[in-house]
């Protein structure tokens, strides 16, 4: 496992609205996507844009990407409180009568109390690098690899490297590499998150400097095309880096190609390449199943290189035939 890979990381409890308990109304959370918390959640403040995290829903492993952006809002949550002690901490009943229960005091009742408290609200995105691990491990497992074993909460800190490793003897280790190869640790190494003031929004994204301005020139300079697939609306396109931009850090006037999302994903695993002999797609064997794909095996690319796009297009083969293709 990459040795870059930062300690910190998150395993975070996904459930939508089964996420809310007796003593709150959930979460919007759509798993594969984002994740949404507030200020009342214990590790509110902790997790930073550059962290792995992994994704459960209290049975099972979901999956694992890397946080690319944290939007801060000013809002108002809904909470639910016991009569008799006033916490949040009761448990609502279906089959048995009074409906709620406190798990603080023990008393039990027909109605909480309503109280609605300004807070402020949390989204992290991290679809760019998800990758999909449904039920890999079952709860047992995952839980087994909390920092602090007992732990309850909703975001807790998980042992990366031990996680990773296991990922990787259950054959995921493709999909750690994915979210090593995001990890940003200049960020993941910076402290604390700002505070958003009453109103007004606030976020920190793990932002590639000049990728908005490389997008615009790779865009018109080969237009609404896909390099593999051929033509696609912009909102599909991506702006895709024939070398790696986490290890350069540097955005090359023809170092990339306009690619479809899914198709950029697949490159960025090698399971798409480019053969230099005869600058012909190749497919992985594993997408063979697949026929949009498989399709593509042995077909030119669409559009016309540049001899540094044939150089990168050479070494980016190299760095991922071994690995990937067999």
């Amino acid at each position: 496992m990459d040795s870059s890979v930062p300690q910190r990381a998150w395993l975070l409890m996904a459930a939508g609205d089964k996420r809310g308990h007796g003593g709150n109304a959930g979460y919007d959370d759509q798993y594969d996507a984002h994740y949404s918390w507030d200020s009342n959640v214990p590790n509110y403040s902790k997790l930073r844009v550059g962290d792995p995290v992994a994704l459960w829903d209290k049975e099972r492993l979901l999956g694992i990407s890397v946080l690319e952006e944290i939007e801060i809002t000013r809002g108002s949550k809904l909470l639910y409180r016991c009569p008799a002690c006033n916490t949040t901490r009761i448990s609502e009943r279906k089959k048995v009568e009074p409906r709620y229960r406190c798990m603080k005091c023990r008393y039990e009742f027909v109605k909480p109390l309503v109280d609605i408290v300004e807070v402020d609200l949390y989204r992290g995105r991290y679809d760019a690098a998800w990758v999909s691990l449904d039920g890999l491990f079952d709860q047992k497992a995952v839980r087994s690899y909390a920092v602090n074993k007992g732990d309850i909460n909703a975001m807790r800190p998980i042992d990366w490297a031990a996680f990773g490793n296991a990922l990787i003897a259950k054959g995921a280790g493709r999909a750690v590499d994915r979210v090593a190869a995001r990890v940003d640790n200049s960020w993941a190494s910076s402290r604390g998150l700002p505070m958003a003031p009453q109103g007004f929004m606030q976020s920190l994204v793990r932002v590639r400097r000049g990728q908005r301005h490389f997008r615009e020139h790779l865009l018109a300079a080969q237009g609404n095309l896909c390099a593999f697939t051929g033509g696609a609306p912009s909102q599909v396109l991506e702006a895709g880096h024939l070398y790696s931009y986490a290890q350069v850090g540097t955005h090359f006037e023809h170092g990339g190609m306009m690619l479809r999302r899914d198709i950029h994903r697949l490159f960025d695993d090698g399971m798409l390449a480019v053969q230099p002999s005869n600058m012909r797609i190749d497919v992985a064997p594993t997408l063979e199943r697949f026929p949009q794909y498989a399709r593509l095996h042995n077909q030119p690319l669409t559009l016309r290189l540049r001899d540094e796009q044939v150089d990168w297009l050479s070494m980016h083969w190299r760095e991922h035939q071994l690995m990937h293709l067999g």
